[in-house]
């Protein structure tokens, strides 16, 4: 699993607690796409794609998700889990 390297922080340098998300998407990503989501892992899945990993607030989720939608990938599910990734 891959993480986001470091501590976030806020312009004002306080630590900034990153949420856990598990977004499922129909289809595949391309390789290229998963340049634009660092931080997060993909696990292709036999028709979809389990895209994971933590995210500083709800603000980078929506912007994720506009990416996505840029990119024409329909999203099926988003779960929020743990504060942390899973071990």
């Amino acid at each position: 699993m891959v993480e986001i390297c470091g501590t976030p922080t806020s312009g004002e340098g306080r630590k900034v607690t990153l949420s856990y998300y598990e977004i499922r998407l129909a289809g595949t990503l391309p390789p290229e796409a998963l340049v634009d989501f660092e931080g997060l892992t993909a696990e292709p899945e036999p028709v979809a794609t389990m895209l994971h990993g933590s995210l500083p607030d709800q603000a980078a989720l929506h912007g994720l998700l506009a990416r996505l939608e840029l990119l024409g990938v329909r999203v099926l599910e988003i779960r929020r889990g743990h504060e942390s990734p899973p071990p």
